[in-house]
């Protein structure tokens, strides 16, 4: 089997940890009211650097500090993820949090369209937060499902008794043969023994 197949499933969980992590920053997006808020999932032929823009608008630069606070304690107390950078900050007019396998961009509404990101990405896929929570849920569904599936293919262990009652008969006589004798309760003598009776 070649070795480059083989990892597959554990880049697929790692596809739906990201997943997990994109969903949570939307949710913070949307708990500090931000506006439009946009999922980029990107072509992995285009992107070579992440697999997700997470985009949303601020109509002040205050509200856009607190969108990016929000998403990262968010993440860092939920799941112990840190942004890898952290760039416009200090301005506020676009501030861009770097977690490697997303990018979330919080913009100003002009800066926004100023720049417009989801043009300059056309061959990314543009979900909003409900739509890709809706993904999030039937993929997991799909899994817990072929998990159960898998669990209830297997042969089950047969129970003590049928495999007692499965033993032939010679076998359970012998095993009674071989047991160790009683020992007697303290306290009580042993019959002696006596010798050979002469008559």
């Amino acid at each position: 089997m070649n070795e480059s197949i083989k990892p597959q499933p554990q880049a697929n969980k790692a596809h739906q940890q990201t997943r997990i992590l994109v969903q949570a920053a939307a949710a913070a997006c949307e708990d500090k009211k931000g506006l439009d808020t946009r999922i980029l999932e990107l072509d992995p032929i285009d992107s070579g650097l992440s697999d997700f823009f997470l985009v949303t608008s601020a109509s002040n630069d205050r509200q856009a500090i607190a969108i990016a606070d929000e998403i990262e304690i968010r993440l860092k107390r939920d799941f112990g993820v840190y942004a890898n950078s952290v760039e416009g900050r200090r301005k506020g007019d676009w501030i861009l949090l770097d977690y490697v396998d997303f990018v979330v961009h919080v913009f100003l509404a002009e800066r926004r369209a100023f720049y417009d990101i989801e043009r300059l990405r056309k061959s990314a896929r543009p979900l909003s937060p409900a739509e890709f929570d809706a993904e999030l849920k039937a993929a997991l569904a799909e899994k817990t499902r072929a998990v159960r599936k898998k669990a209830s293919d297997k042969p089950k262990a047969a129970p003590a008794k049928a495999v007692a009652a499965a033993k032939p008969k010679k076998a359970v006589k012998q095993a009674a043969a071989t047991k160790a004798p009683k020992k007697k309760a303290p306290g009580k003598k042993a019959p002696a023994k006596r010798g050979p009776v002469k008559k």
